[in-house]
């Protein structure tokens, strides 16, 4: 797991207290993790108690290599040079939506910030995260899809709440649908 500080860190870590939060493009990943700032950290200054660590973790979907139609119809592969552009595009994302986590943890100057970007699926990626970082708690914002998106694109917060060894926070932001 590497370091807001580029080193690495194990689940072995001297912080008493190791809290993950699901970082994506949404405002809701963001809202999620002023919540966990606002409330979690605050509440261990509070209490005297040493800050957690907070872990962002975010998810980068591999890029896939799919077909496109033609105006004959027939099906076109793209190159691997197209798929390249496509990898460092979603890794410039990447680095765009952990730059914008970690301004907004810059406002707690005590807790200690560590980055977890991998490929792969979000739910399989977050639930890995939190393992292997010994977490006593994952934050992560809902976006709060209808009963017919959840459906078809199904839930990563339901999964994670499922399958983590840990709790969940599902974070809902104000105002939204319930």
């Amino acid at each position: 797991m590497e370091v807001a500080g580029g080193g690495v860190v194990s689940a072995s870590s001297s912080s008493p207290r190791r809290v993950v939060v699901a970082v994506d493009e949404s405002e809701e990943s963001m809202h999620a993790l002023s919540w966990c700032l606002s409330n979690v950290v605050s509440a261990a200054k509070a209490a005297a108690a040493p800050p957690p660590a907070v872990v962002l973790v975010h998810a980068r979907s591999p890029p896939r290599p799919f077909y496109y139609s033609a105006v004959d119809g027939a099906g076109c592969l793209l190159t691997q040079q197209v798929m390249d552009s496509m990898d460092q595009y979603m890794a410039s994302a990447a680095d765009t939506v952990v730059t914008k986590a970690k301004s907004i943890c810059t406002a707690f100057p005590n807790v200690r910030v560590e980055t977890c970007v991998e490929k792969g699926d979000p739910r399989d990626v977050i639930c890995g995260a939190a393992e292997k970082a010994g977490a006593d708690m994952v934050v992560m914002g809902s976006h709060g899809y209808g009963f017919l998106q959840r459906a078809l694109l199904g839930s990563v917060s339901n999964h994670c709440v499922h399958n983590c060894k840990c709790p969940v926070v599902v974070v809902k932001r104000p105002g939204a649908k319930q």
